[in-house]
């Protein structure tokens, strides 16, 4: 029998948290998985975003770091200074070209991959970690192309080798409280909700390493770090090129995949000229340097209608290449109570309104109050422990996350199911923007599972 919603949120008010969930194992077979004291880890892609990783499992001491594979030596010397100053032994080093990882997913002493590498890689590097039996986690994109998105299923399904979608902004402080409200109720039904990524990449997506930002108008084989390969994407595609950041947090609070689903979408593209004022009004620009000649087919503003099976809708906003503060725009809207959030999180960054409790007054409230008598549980446990880690603490986490269902034996929140769902919004709104905006299907990756398969997220307090 399917448990529905409104069951769900009355089981969650009254019985709380840490023994609400029984989760399933991680592993299908645990004589190749088993239970671990320390999780033994390599690393594929140790560059900006990687490095953040190793130094967060430098400092548990449930880790063991044995291998990193990156061609650049640049990277794995950061690498291997973080190891040693946190009294770590040295880490094998594979970088003899872009597919020396495969040498180090053949190490036995290796029990799990983080995969920290251009998005192109993902699908490659995950379904060959998944066949050599380590246990993958993924950072996050979108995919290439939709067959993409079936492959990572078909390959988990076959091997039952679990992949971690390594969805930071869905840990973020501020939404997990929203979720700890939407889970007792507080926000009835849920309607609609929105999310986006809306974030100035120009200094990213033109940068010769000299500084973090505005530091260029260089990319490809003349850029530095993601303006190698990131800008690419904006020169051959159009679409919702990054969508976890936006969706990942909605999805979880509307049970995608968990009692629900995506069902369809539809996409529309602004006209591109961002990035190419960028270049012609930087100093070291201009109209006459050779990247202003280049048209780029990526919009400025690339907006994502989808559907949900339970009625709901989602609205994902992409804005990366005009000038603008950080804000992921979120919102979540039901029949009781909304929110909305601006800036890049924290409990003073946004309104909330519940009708009933405010007496109609029909005037916002700050959500610092809400959000701090509504502090999810993890957030209260692990709050000395996540200062100071990246991204306001959320990558703190997503690690810990990762590595305590591998030693627990416990299925991550957010699997190889979520990870095709959400990473397939990506070439399915490339197809809509062709078409003009049409309304494409969003394929049911769970085949039928979504209907029975219940939340996990943040529903434990253990971790």
């Amino acid at each position: 029998m399917t448990t529905t919603r409104r069951d769900f949120i009355k089981t969650a008010a009254l019985a709380g948290f840490g023994a609400l969930v029984l989760p399933n194992s991680l592993f299908a077979y645990s004589k190749d998985f088993p239970s671990y004291k320390k999780v033994r880890v390599g690393f594929i892609g140790v560059g900006l975003r990687g490095r953040e990783h190793v130094r967060l499992l430098a400092q548990r001491d449930d880790v063991e770091i044995i291998a990193f594979a990156d061609p650049s030596k640049i990277m794995l010397s950061e690498c291997q200074k973080i190891l040693k100053d946190h009294n770590k032994p040295a880490a094998k080093e594979f970088s003899n070209g872009e597919y020396d990882y495969r040498n180090l997913l053949k190490l036995t002493t290796i029990d799990a991959v983080v995969i920290a590498t251009p998005w192109e890689w993902h699908l490659t590097q995950g379904v060959e970690a998944m066949r050599a039996k380590k246990i993958v986690g993924m950072e996050v994109s979108g995919a290439i192309k939709l067959q993409d998105c079936w492959e990572f299923v078909k390959v988990y399904e076959e091997t039952k080798v679990p992949i971690f979608m390594m969805e930071n902004v869905c840990y973020r402080r501020d939404i997990m409280a929203i979720l700890h409200m939407v889970r007792k109720g507080m926000f009835g039904e849920l309607v609609h909700g929105r999310g986006g990524y809306q974030h100035d990449l120009r200094g990213v997506l033109f940068n010769d390493g000299v500084t973090p930002y505005n530091s260029g108008v260089e990319f490809g084989k003349k850029g530095f770090s993601e303006a190698q390969w990131r800008t690419e994407h904006y020169v051959k595609r159009n679409g919702e090129l990054y969508p976890t950041h936006g969706l990942g947090p909605v999805a979880v609070m509307m049970d995608i995949n968990r009692g629900n689903r995506l069902t369809r979408l539809s996409s529309f593209s602004s006209k591109a000229v961002g990035l190419h004022q960028y270049i012609t009004e930087h100093p070291k620009g201009g109209k006459d340097h050779p990247n202003a000649q280049v048209k780029f087919n990526q919009g400025d503003i690339v907006t994502t209608q989808i559907a949900c099976a339970n009625g709901e809708t989602i609205l994902l906003t992409h804005d990366t290449s005009l000038q603008r503060p950080y804000d992921l725009g979120f919102r979540v809207q039901g029949t009781e109570g909304l929110w909305q959030d601006f800036g890049s999180g924290g409990f003073n960054q946004g309104h909330i309104y519940f009708e009933k409790l405010m007496n109609h007054s029909h005037k916002w409230e700050d959500t610092e109050k809400w959000l701090k008598e509504y502090d999810h549980p993890i957030w209260k446990k692990f709050e000395n422990s996540a200062s100071g880690a990246g991204h306001g603490g959320m990558d703190f986490f997503v690690m810990n996350t990762f590595i305590e269902c591998i030693k627990r034996n416990i299925e991550f929140p957010m699997d190889v199911y979520d990870l095709a769902t959400w990473y397939s919004i990506t070439p399915l709104s490339e197809e809509s923007i062709q078409k003009g905006g049409q309304a494409i299907d969003i394929p049911d990756f769970t085949k039928g599972k979504w209907k029975n398969r219940q939340p996990v997220f943040g529903m434990t307090d253990e971790f």
